[in-house]
């Protein structure tokens, strides 16, 4: 490998590391397609017979995002969204409600 075959593949493998870098705010991001129905940081309007996920139990609620996208839960919308995570984002966006009081 000459030098600028191997300055490029230093930049590429630097360039890699810095984009696979965890975002810091993807769980409060991905949590944030939840205030439609759920409220604001999982924090549910009274009476409006959604459930409130702020301070809820971080293993009950990846159970019931998983029981959704694999279908043994039923709803009406929930499991087409819950299709769209990966169990990395699942757990991400269970853990971030479950950090709000």
């Amino acid at each position: 490998m000459n030098l600028p075959q191997l300055a490029t593949a230093l930049c590429l493998a630097a360039t890699a590391g810095i984009a696979s870098a965890q975002d810091p705010d993807l769980a409060r991001n991905l949590a944030a397609t939840c205030a439609n129905c759920h409220g604001t940081n999982g924090k549910a309007v009274a009476g409006s017979g959604m459930e409130a996920l702020a301070g809820a139990d971080k293993g009950k609620l990846l159970q019931k995002i998983r029981d959704f996208k694999s279908g043994s839960k039923p709803a009406t919308i929930m499991q087409q969204i819950a299709k769209g995570y990966t169990d990395e984002q699942m757990d991400l966006i269970a853990g971030y409600f479950a950090a709000q009081k």
